[in-house]
């Protein structure tokens, strides 16, 4: 019995949402801008990379062909150097945002049809009866932020007020998430993970899509710097996933990095969470030598977003989609016969864009192993096409939105 592999390269994005002026993105274009920027010197930082973006097995596979047909644009360098050996296409997110839940669930084929809710950008951000419940039960002297801000940039902010009055730094952003930093030794790493339980709670009625615990270290001499124990704690999906479809088929399903915390440990099998996109691409290649017959598994890879996207680093994002281009072997070699691949993403963080947000973008769907057929799968009109053609390719039926492709 065939198995999948699907691999979310976070945030991604290829372009083309015709929807993005709504968001404030239209043009907005992660791939195509990054090879722009690269090929102008603008991706090039000394012992790092330089010159123009090579991703030679990614455009072997139909990445440049799928930024084509998003966007009408073929980026510099990403050309097919042959016939392509993939099927590629492209993703339109149907779902009511640009966040890390809506594109994940709607790959796993639950579009989000509803409106998250948001903190508005004053200051104070959050309101008075959340953050009084906040203090009072988990017994905190008060709280610091209280804003919209950029993660990196209020630990800098605050993170000396926060050694010294132990009180929690709490920002928000434009997605549907309440974010809380602590510092991982003062503070506590489990007392900052009980807290965000007690924020999730509180903000179930609000219907915000995550709180967020971010764990920093260091000092006011020597700077601050966040941790890879960051843990998500999201509500769950309002129905089922192509997750629980293969929970309940008695399915084998492993999920890697944040993919857990995104749907909230429902069925989401056996979590491995390591840090960073090196070790959660080993860990999914590794998972895919002893994954049984008819399993799953979901990978997510977040360095993109969190250390390149939101920091606008171009170099730094040109350098992460080289390091794992250079691993698509090794994702080939992970395959048997009759096993499906997919490389995909979840939304865009366009690093050339304004301010620090995702941006709303196509995403680009790479399929290959090693009896896919290569060519064109054209324009997909749900990320749940996704979830719906790896259901299908292990004999199962999507339990929501979502068309397989022939």
């Amino acid at each position: 019995m065939p198995r999948a592999l699907i691999i979310v390269l976070d945030s991604v994005g290829i372009g083309g949402a015709k929807d993005a002026h709504e968001y404030g993105d239209a043009g907005a274009d992660t791939v195509g801008h990054i090879a722009e920027a690269c090929a102008a010197g603008r991706g090039d930082r000394a012992g790092l990379r330089q010159g123009p973006l090579r991703l030679p097995h990614l455009s072997d596979l139909g990445l440049g062909l799928a930024c084509e047909a998003s966007t009408g644009r073929m980026p510099q360098g990403l050309a097919p150097p042959g016939p392509v050996t993939g099927a590629w296409g492209y993703g339109v997110e149907t779902s009511k945002g640009k966040d890390t839940p809506s594109g994940h669930w709607e790959i796993a084929g639950v579009p989000v049809d509803f409106n998250w809710g948001y903190f508005p950008n004053t200051i104070p951000s959050f309101p008075p009866f959340l953050t009084d419940a906040l203090i009072a039960r988990a017994k905190l002297p008060g709280i610091l932020g209280n804003k919209h801000a950029s993660g990196t940039e209020i630990i800098d902010e605050l993170g000396a007020a926060h050694l010294e009055t132990g009180k929690p730094i709490c920002y928000t952003s434009v997605d549907s998430v309440l974010q809380i930093a602590a510092h991982e030794e003062s503070f506590g790493l489990e007392r900052l993970y009980d807290l965000c339980r007690i924020a999730r709670e509180l903000c179930d009625p609000l219907n915000i899509g995550r709180v967020i615990a971010r764990p920093f270290v260091g000092s006011v001499e020597g700077g601050f710097k966040r941790t890879g124990n960051r843990r998500d704690f999201a509500t769950q999906p309002p129905s089922d996933t192509i997750l629980d479809t293969l929970i309940k088929a008695g399915r084998a399903v492993v999920t890697i990095g944040k993919i857990g915390d995104i749907f909230a440990h429902r069925s989401t099998g056996q979590e491995i969470k390591p840090h960073g996109n090196d070790a959660c691409l080993t860990a999914a290649i590794e998972a895919m030598s002893h994954l049984p017959d008819g399993g799953l598994v979901f990978a997510n890879l977040v360095d993109f977003d969190s250390e390149y996207g939101h920091r606008r680093d171009i170099p730094g994002y040109a350098a992460a989609l080289e390091a794992f281009d250079r691993r698509v072997p090794e994702i080939r070699a992970s395959l048997r016969k009759g096993d499906l691949a997919i490389i995909t993403a979840d939304h865009g963080n366009d690093p050339t864009w304004r301010g620090t947000d995702h941006t709303r973008e196509h995403v680009p769907i790479l399929c290959f192993g090693p009896e896919v057929e290569p060519g064109s799968i054209g324009r997909r009109a749900s990320f749940a096409d996704i979830g719906a053609q790896a259901l299908a390719h292990v004999g199962l039926r999507p339990p929501g939105k979502g068309e397989p492709w022939p």
